[in-house]
């Protein structure tokens, strides 16, 4: 089901399914062509309520940051453009998503606590598939998610990395093709510092609190 990379593959990668999703529900796909990748979405939701890319190649028990955050961009944008197909079921795991997020603080093991990986913490821009604290964020804020506390830890080191002059850097490049570079890895980022600010604006005054 979904889009195959290869004739060898019998199912979609998620993160691939999820970023397609994103792309082609904002530039107005029809309904019909986009079925086959909702049906994938639901069907490959794991019982931890997240996503993994690798249950289309083997047995996984445990979701993956970078799969659930693609595939919750690729819902949000479905459903900000007026889809309608299983639109209930897919928000409903939507949910279940974020709370997967939630119960990793979003970059901590739900475990032992400790930071999953630093590189999480790294603001970066494209993303691309990866997942960091920045991007997670900003889908909470996009898709109106509430204030929660477990949201706190990432709101904190987001405000950590705000330079003296107002603006967030970009930190991490990662790679593949643009058509130019915008921004130097390590100067102050137009597009980070946007979107850290769309993300304070909704959730700075709770965090306060």
């Amino acid at each position: 089901g979904g889009i195959l990379l290869s004739p060898a593959d019998k199912m979609g990668d998620l993160c691939v399914n999820g970023m397609f999703l994103n792309y082609a529900a904002y530039f107005g796909a029809s309904e019909e062509d986009l079925g086959s990748i909702i049906d994938q979405l639901l069907r490959e939701q794991l019982p931890d309520g997240g996503f993994n890319c690798r249950s289309n190649r083997e047995q996984v028990k445990h979701s993956s940051m970078h799969t659930t955050i693609s595939v919750l961009e690729g819902i949000q944008e479905y459903q900000v453009n007026g889809y309608t197909y299983r639109l209930q079921p897919l928000l409903k795991a939507a949910g279940e998503a974020r709370e997967f997020l939630l119960q990793h603080r979003l970059f901590r093991s739900d475990r032992t606590g400790k930071i999953i990986d630093k590189k999480f913490l790294m603001l970066s821009y494209p993303s691309r598939w990866r997942y960091d604290i920045l991007r997670a964020l900003c889908h909470f804020q996009a898709a109106g998610a509430p204030y929660d506390p477990r949201l706190g830890d990432a709101l904190e080191v987001l405000l950590k990395k705000r330079r003296q002059d107002g603006t967030w850097p970009v930190q991490a490049k990662h790679p593949g093709q643009t058509h130019f570079e915008m921004e130097k890895t390590g100067s102050a980022s137009r597009w980070n510092t946007l979107r850290a600010l769309r993300v304070l604006k909704a959730y700075e005054e709770d965090l306060d609190t």
